[in-house]
């Protein structure tokens, strides 16, 4: 029984970190069945397969996600199936060669402009369906694309309802846990970091580090596109993510600086010297970015920045009396180099430490206003 007991409590907590991914399905589903009913009320043609794939296609993450599926797949579906449409009932095809001629025509240029423009990325196949689908539908060139369109509009509307109407995920909450996820992620790859200041760290490490820094911030990014496009388009009342894609991006760049800073270990005077203040610099760096993402995640003030800000001024302090001590005299240009590289670095990320403060704050007062304002 012990064993069922943990089982099931392993199971409940995977289940409540997946809230966001439960729901989507969710909607999936529902848009699905709900886009098969209403294309058999309206006994559309294929018993409502293209409403029902579409519905499935554009029900996304958030709101935003499924009105910019909705609008990709309809201008790729009007603009292929017209084509097609055209071509098919222009160009005779009694035989299978005149056929094939056929197909090639309707789907060559389309699929040059997908590779041009992403919103037409459903025209190719669109296309096919519409040159080969008049046999299935027992209907002409014209007929095959008019129910295309039709049915496609059908289960683009279906998605959409159901993404407003079933838990709605809105965009802004989905940019603010990415942002948060990221935060965590400084969190842990700043130490690794700044230990190739005192110790060899290889470039594969950095690279991997890097590289997983820059995928959270893409991550973000596109669900702030969707952000905005819900705000553009009335669909919900959020805070502007602009600030805090701004401050994460400036930090992420950071990051950057130091890694490259961390290349290659510092000279041994300037090992000794600066271990205990990068320590401290690092210890409470992570301390402000783990209590900044979960300010965010809590709709909180930002943490006090007070602790790093004395880190760092210890830090510039021993450089400072190292330079004074004429320390740099022996050093190589590219020691040097390393060396203001990494002050500097540091000194954005304070900056940068307090423009994300801001973005908290913004976070939480946006927040508390369209909560009165609801």
């Amino acid at each position: 029984m012990a064993t069922i007991a943990e089982m099931w409590h392993w199971f409940r907590i995977r289940l409540r970190n997946r809230k966001p991914q439960l729901r989507l399905a969710l909607r999936v589903t529902v848009a699905a069945i709900l886009a098969y009913v209403v294309a058999q009320f309206l006994a559309a043609p294929l018993a409502g397969l293209w409403s029902v794939l579409t519905a499935v296609v554009v029900t996304q993450m958030s709101v935003g996600g499924s009105l910019k599926a909705t609008i990709e797949y309809s201008i790729g579906t009007l603009g292929g199936a017209v084509y097609a449409g055209a071509v098919a009932q222009l160009v005779p095809h009694a035989d299978e060669t005149a056929l094939l001629a056929v197909l090639a025509l309707a789907v060559a240029p389309l699929a040059f402009l997908a590779a041009i423009n992403p919103h037409f990325r459903v025209g190719p196949f669109t296309a096919a369906l519409v040159v080969l689908g008049a046999t299935a539908t027992h209907t002409g060139p014209i007929g095959s694309a008019f129910y295309r369109v039709i049915e496609v509009a059908l289960g683009g509307l279906t998605g959409l309802l159901v993404s407003l109407l079933v838990l709605p995920a809105r965009a802004y909450a989905l940019v603010v846990e990415a942002a948060t996820d990221m935060l965590d992620l400084l969190a842990r790859s700043l130490p690794e970091l700044l230990s190739g200041l005192t110790h060899d760290l290889s470039a594969a490490q950095v690279a991997h580090i890097q590289n997983d820094i820059a995928v959270a911030y893409q991550r973000i990014d596109a669900v702030a596109g969707e952000a905005k496009r819900e705000q553009m388009t009335y669909l919900a009342a959020e805070p502007d993510p602009g600030p805090l894609l701004r401050a994460l991006r400036r930090l992420r760049y950071d990051f950057i600086m130091i890694g490259r800073a961390a290349a290659v270990p510092l000279p041994e005077r300037f090992r000794e010297s600066l271990g205990v203040p990068l320590a401290r610099v690092g210890d409470t760096a992570v301390d402000y970015l783990r209590a900044s993402s979960a300010a965010l995640r809590a709709h909180r003030g930002p943490p006090p920045l007070a602790a790093v800000e004395e880190a760092l001024d210890a830090h510039d302090a021993v450089v400072a009396a190292l330079r004074r001590e004429g320390t740099m005299r022996d050093l190589s240009v590219e020691a040097v180099e390393r060396i203001y590289a990494l002050g500097f670095a540091l000194d954005q990320m304070r900056e940068n430490f307090g423009d994300l403060a801001r973005t908290v704050t913004e976070n939480r007062s946006d927040r508390v206003r369209i909560r009165d304002q609801r």
